[in-house]
């Protein structure tokens, strides 16, 4: 029978690296999730913002705001889902933050986008833009505790 008064040394165990990783990242983890969902409300928000500010008459630029926001959704939710492996995709939500800053002189060249176009997209790509940077941060300071280069 097992002698179970002696209690081992958790020091001793053979994961025990691992699971002080596992333990760090769960408990780093509630702000990921904060932003990961605002990064999700983000993309749905730019998608569905051509018909909130009402830029019927450029398509090119309604266009291209679906498509960044449904793919700002789509990499929000995968943070939100798969954490672990989709964290380091945040650098492309702060990009694409740039470009939402920028597609209205670069989609509407020579049409001219209305203010309310252009306010529209700096809010959004500025949001955007914050977002990812702030998943940056969190991913190299996780990668500071852990040690990861």
């Amino acid at each position: 029978m097992s002698d179970l008064s002696h209690r081992p040394d958790i020091a001793g165990h053979p994961d025990v690296a691992e699971m002080r990783e596992r333990y760090a990242r769960v408990a780093g983890g509630r702000q990921a999730v904060a932003v990961d969902g605002l990064i999700l409300l983000t993309g749905l928000y730019a998608a569905i913002s051509p018909w909130v500010v009402h830029f019927h008459a450029l398509p090119d630029i309604t266009v291209n705001n679906l498509i960044v926001g449904i793919t700002l959704a789509i990499i929000g939710l995968g943070m939100t889902l798969a954490g672990d492996r989709m964290l380091r995709l945040s650098w492309t939500v702060a990009a694409m933050g740039v470009w939402v800053i920028i597609s209205p002189w670069v989609v509407t060249a020579g049409h001219g986008a209305s203010p309310g176009i252009v306010w529209n997209n700096c809010w959004i790509g500025g949001i955007a833009c914050a977002l990812g940077l702030a998943t940056l941060a969190m991913v190299r300071a996780a990668d500071r505790t852990t040690g990861k280069k």
